[in-house]
């Protein structure tokens, strides 16, 4: 718990920092995690936004630019 106490005092630009990393990492090897109903769910409703014209679609580097900004 040491560990989550020195993350939640960090400035978050840097906590954005280290869920990019985790992302990145957890993401190298899809294999071995199953997604959660709840993850499934929620592609669902994202897709059925999309496909009714509701949904902006931003690409992955302007996405981490508006996150960055956000929390600088």
């Amino acid at each position: 718990m040491e560990l989550l106490q020195s993350i939640q005092k960090l400035p978050k630009n840097e906590k954005l920092l280290i869920m990019e990393y985790l992302w990145e990492n957890l993401s190298e090897d899809n294999n071995e995690f199953e997604s959660p109903e709840w993850h499934r769910n929620a592609l669902a409703e994202t897709e059925k936004r999309l496909e009714n014209g509701e949904e902006n679609i931003i690409d992955r580097t302007e996405a981490k630019r508006q996150l960055r900004k956000t929390f600088e």
